[in-house]
């Protein structure tokens, strides 16, 4: 399995993926999808500053990342996935590759949505996605940090 885990938090890299989440996972690679950052460097090359030493970090666009995938350029590695969308999971789910197990950490408007904890709400759209994710085997969490409780995400 080269996905031990992923994470949905529209902040993406941040210091509590790079201080708290990256050591719980040990990961190989800390691989930052989303096609805005990809194509925006100076948001890229400033993301990447907060990566932590020694582990390698991929920023890449969801067609670079699914290719990539596909070619089995990641088989060997420990991944640690952070995205902000649900539907990405889904398509690697779809590819063959295994999800270890999905975090809910911090979503973008917690106003929209069903309020799954504190820090996260999942739209109307993303609800099928992720009970989809969870009917495959995948358990999913709400946790904001590693040393907080987690919350088992419960479909509708």
């Amino acid at each position: 399995m080269s996905i031990v885990g992923a994470r949905l938090d529209y902040r993406l890299l941040h210091g509590i993926v790079a201080t708290q989440w990256t050591p719980t996972y040990t990961p190989h690679r800390i691989m930052i999808v989303d096609d805005k950052t990809a194509n925006d460097h100076m948001l890229k090359d400033s993301m990447r500053l907060g990566k932590p030493a020694g582990i390698a970090c991929s920023i890449i666009s969801e067609e670079t990342a699914l290719t990539n995938f596909k070619a089995h350029k990641y088989d060997g590695q420990r991944v640690f996935l952070v995205t902000e969308d649900p539907n990405f999971v889904k398509k690697l789910m779809d590819l063959g590759e295994d999800i270890g197990e999905l975090i809910l950490g911090l979503s973008r408007s917690l106003s929209e949505g069903r309020k799954i904890s504190a820090r996260y709400a999942v739209r109307e759209e993303d609800e099928e996605v992720l009970a989809e994710i969870l009917d495959r085997g995948v358990p999913i969490y709400s946790q904001y940090t590693p040393a907080e409780k987690r919350e088992t995400f419960v479909k509708r």
